[in-house]
């Protein structure tokens, strides 16, 4: 019988030789207890420097789950309610929809993807998104927070709030919420709520310590390739992501909380293993049972077929329908610089996949051979 290890190692080393990943750090802990770990490949292939555990990477999309927690910190201490309308706090923020009327939007629509913002990386040339020059976060395009939403917006909402789900720009909305409610820098927020509580020492919106930040790559049709900046990714159905790796050096840029955070990979376990222990040092059990159960009911397809969405991340509603091995209600999501993590209650299974390379780690055979391989 094949151990955990082997079974990891082999997935890894395939993904090495065929090319597809140039370096990452994969962490699994069962029941609590460090199962594997392993940092693989290069952090920076060009500077011959090879993968170490303690890399820093450019969270993207993982930070959303951090935010979320920082959400959920402020609800508890009664500065600001789920429930509440945005307008209370974002005075200069007033979307409206196609036929001109503004809706009531609320926190938790921002923190679920049910309040009619989408991103401009899932939209077609021509789309007002990109008429106005709105940045997704990944981007350092527009280096004002006001300024984006400002021009988020002039654009029409794609649909009414509460109306059905669609992954947009919500928690960059949401981060500028926290910051006029609580009158402090999201930063300090993330400190307060998370840092500080589990030790976290890299997290946060600029890379302290720039000679351990891992290169970003993007797949290609054959080897990986550097990342220029801003660099576009064709994401195969006319339409493009644009990255801006010097995002994560550049203290000038606004703080994205739906993609702008950086962190290492055991940073990530420890804030999945709190939210897997109900919240230990960070949140009570209840805020966790808001943020891992289902908000929008698997007909999202959040994360494919069977999967709904909670606060922070897709929630499994199906496995036979996601055709996934993890048990119902697992916890889960991605971000686009090539990583995935997932939080399983049931199995008591945490495991965080950090690469370097977009978009393998996120959506690619090699994720899913990773998670094949822990439940097999």
């Amino acid at each position: 019988m094949t151990t955990l290890s082997s079974r990891l190692d082999a997935t890894l080393d395939t993904a090495r030789a065929a090319d597809r990943v140039v370096g990452g750090v994969v962490l699994v802990s069962v029941d609590g207890e460090l199962a594997y770990s392993r940092a693989f490949g290069m952090r920076d292939r060009e500077a011959g420097a090879s993968m170490q555990r303690d890399a820093v990477f450019r969270l993207a999309s993982v930070t959303k789950t951090f935010v979320t927690v920082g959400a959920m910190r402020l609800v508890e201490e009664g500065v600001v309610g789920l429930d509440e309308p945005t307008s209370l706090w974002l005075t200069r923020f007033h979307p409206l929809l196609a036929d001109g009327t503004e809706p009531d939007m609320t926190l938790r629509h921002l923190l679920a993807h049910t309040s009619g913002l989408g991103y401009g990386f899932a939209q077609k040339p021509g789309h007002p998104y990109h008429a106005l020059g709105i940045s997704d976060g990944l981007d350092a395009s527009v280096p004002s927070m006001h300024d984006n939403l400002d021009r988020l917006a002039k654009a029409p909402l794609h649909f009414a709030p509460g109306e059905r789900w669609e992954y947009g720009l919500g928690l960059d909305v949401a981060g500028h919420l926290l910051e006029a409610s609580a009158g402090v820098p999201l930063a300090e927020i993330l400190r307060h709520a998370v840092f500080e509580p589990l030790g976290m020492h890299d997290a946060g919106f600029l890379a302290k310590d720039p000679s351990r930040l891992a290169a970003a790559y993007a797949a290609s049709a054959s080897s990986p390739v550097l990342m220029s900046d801003p660099f576009s990714l064709d994401n195969g159905d006319g339409t493009s992501t644009v990255f801006s790796p010097g995002r994560a050096l550049d203290p000038h840029v606004y703080p994205s909380g739906g993609s702008g955070m950086v962190a290492t990979a055991d940073e990530v376990m420890r804030l999945l293993e709190a939210l897997r222990l109900h919240g230990e040092g960070i949140l009570s059990p209840e805020s966790v049972r808001e943020m891992m159960s289902l908000q929008v009911g698997p007909e999202a397809e959040a994360g494919g077929a069977g999967w709904g969405f909670g606060l922070g991340g897709a929630v499994l509603a199906d496995p036979v329908a996601a055709g996934v091995p993890h048990s119902e209600g697992t916890y889960m999501w991605g971000g686009a610089y090539g990583h995935h993590w997932f939080v399983d209650p049931s199995a008591g299974i945490t495991c965080v996949i950090m690469t370097n390379t977009a978009h393998p780690g996120a959506e690619s055979p090699t994720h899913r051979a990773i998670v094949e391989a822990v439940y097999r």
